[in-house]
């Protein structure tokens, strides 16, 4: 390996994607186990490497020479091998502070609070100094000196500024939260580390109670851009930073489909799939594949109940994922927290057929005739307007001609694209 990243689980990494874009190198995942690491540092096999959870401190011993900011800080993100020698840097600190000034979040004079005590608990901290934060406060899982617990912190109503600096939340424990901020009515900015998924629980949480929440892609992109630049002595501009920023989002959002049945969603989906580099999943197919059972068979031995497990759990397995277009069943909003799910990684459309000309089939139990669907969408469409992130009305005919497939296809990628720069600058 010339060029890579090393540490215990790099499933979730999205390194390998962003190197690949900011320079012209293979770059590998060299996941290493704790007993690894000290011969595949001693043996120096390679040019340079990014360094990440849980390696970033155990590696400083190797390091000939550190940074300044790696010696300030005690973490170690880049090492680039210069004829045997190991010379050790910290990027975190500058890719954390460009994602600050990125989204217009200041540290002076404020109150910030960090969750997690491990090594980028220590970076964010150098970053809230450096910035001029009036008071820093960090929370453990134990008790510690400088520390407080998580039971403590709720305490401190003031903060200003909440910051992830802990797993919690990461892929694959999506819908875990290191805190409840409405114990923090003062707050105004949240910024999570993590990366994956694009928006976890916390910063859900945040932007439900009217808090900037801003999550770690950018500082992902911006520390890797730092990280180059020493792997390959050169400077590279800002600005592909925030290319990149926007590549990613645009690759990894999910679009998410909901509706009432018979609106359009599987068909939508299929079609949208030729005009987006995007994987389409019908959850229901999915659920009729797996269960071996059609829905309406589902509903008749086993109950709506039953059928809705099914649903959430089908959700709860692709929502994790990135790249796909996901054509949900028309009762799916019913849960809320198969919204939080979508929503992790995607951003929600609402395909909006009126109701004259939804379909009535004997296939949906639960529009099986005209007053069924009539009852459906009168309790339904308050919740598809409360959660699509874009309306798209669809009432075109069912042999829709390819000029009006284009439209429709049209109003849904431009609202996507459209909503992804809102939520990123």
């Amino acid at each position: 390996m010339e060029y890579g990243l090393i540490g215990e689980k790099l499933g979730h990494s999205f390194s390998k994607i962003i190197h690949e874009k900011l320079a012209d190198y293979t770059y590998e995942l060299c996941p290493l186990a704790k007993d690894e690491l000290d011969a595949f540092m001693t043996a120096k096999q390679f040019k340079a490497i990014n360094v990440t959870i849980p390696y970033k401190q155990d590696v400083i011993p190797y390091c000939d020479v550190l940074d300044d900011s790696a010696k300030r800080i005690g973490v170690v993100n880049t090492i680039v091998n210069r004829d045997g020698k190991l010379f050790g840097y910290n990027t975190d600190f500058a890719g954390f502070l460009y994602n600050l000034n990125a989204h217009g979040i200041t540290l002076k004079d404020k109150k910030v609070m960090i969750c997690g005590s491990g090594g980028t608990c220590k970076t964010v901290t150098a970053v809230a100094e450096y910035m001029g934060a009036k008071e820093i406060l960090v929370v453990s899982r134990s008790k510690k000196e400088n520390a407080v617990t998580y039971e403590e912190c709720i305490r401190h109503k003031d903060v200003d500024v909440v910051v992830n600096a802990s797993p919690k939340g990461m892929y694959p424990d999506n819908g875990e939260s290191p805190l409840d901020l409405s114990n923090f009515p003062n707050c105004k900015a949240v910024v999570d580390v993590i990366y994956n998924p694009l928006k976890t629980r916390l910063l859900q949480q945040a932007e439900q109670l009217g808090m900037k929440a801003v999550n770690g892609l950018e500082m992902l992109v911006a520390q890797a851009k730092f990280a180059v630049e020493h792997f390959l002595s050169t400077e590279i501009e800002n600005d592909k930073i925030d290319q990149i920023t926007l590549e990613l989002l645009k690759q990894l959002t999910n679009i998410v489909l909901i509706g009432m049945p018979s609106s359009g969603k599987t068909l939508t989906g299929k079609a949208l799939c030729k005009y987006i580099d995007k994987t389409v999943v019908d959850t229901d197919a999915v659920i009729v594949e797996r269960s071996g059972m059609s829905i309406k068979e589902m509903f008749a031995r086993h109950g709506e109940a039953y059928f809705r497990q099914w649903e959430h759990d089908v959700i709860e397995e692709f929502s994790k994922q990135n790249g796909l277009i996901i054509a949900t069943g028309g009762g799916a909003i019913k849960n809320e927290e198969n919204i939080q799910n979508l929503k992790q990684n995607g951003v929600v459309m609402f395909i909006d057929r009126d109701l004259e000309h939804l379909l009535v089939t004997d296939d949906r139990p639960l529009s099986k005739d005209t007053n069924a669907v009539a009852k459906l969408y009168e309790e339904r469409y308050p919740l598809y307007t409360k959660y699509g992130d874009l309306r798209v009305p669809n009432n075109y005919p069912m042999e829709i001609s390819q000029q009006e497939l284009d439209e429709l296809m049209n109003t849904i990628l431009e609202g996507y694209h459209e909503i992804l720069c809102h939520q990123w600058a």
